[in-house]
């Protein structure tokens, strides 16, 4: 693993939190950016990203994916993805609770 100056902003990142303002949209531009891709390609985003001194959300995310990919035998496809589909479905009970 590249060290990275944010390396505490990311791992942060990992943690269960309230997403601060922005950050679903851009895991869900990482994810897009993202699918189609296999482990190879994904390690080689997440190297990029870091070296392009991305913000932690991103980086956060791409360690995901890449992680994911590691134990995944195809592309990287968010509906496939288990923790994705947690993550829409605890938004959905959320937003139904407070509605």
């Amino acid at each position: 693993m590249i060290g990275h100056p944010d390396d505490a902003a990311v791992e942060a990142a990992h943690e269960p939190h309230d997403p601060a303002p922005g950050e679903r949209a851009v895991r869900d531009r990482v994810r897009a950016e993202a699918t189609g891709m296999r482990h190879h390609q994904a390690e080689d985003a997440l190297r990029a990203a870091r070296e392009e001194g991305a913000a932690p959300a991103v980086l956060a995310e791409w360690e995901r994916i890449e992680e994911h990919l590691t134990t995944h035998g195809g592309p990287y496809a968010p509906e496939a993805d288990p923790y994705v589909q947690g993550q829409l479905a605890a938004r959905s009970t959320h937003d139904a609770l407070r509605a």
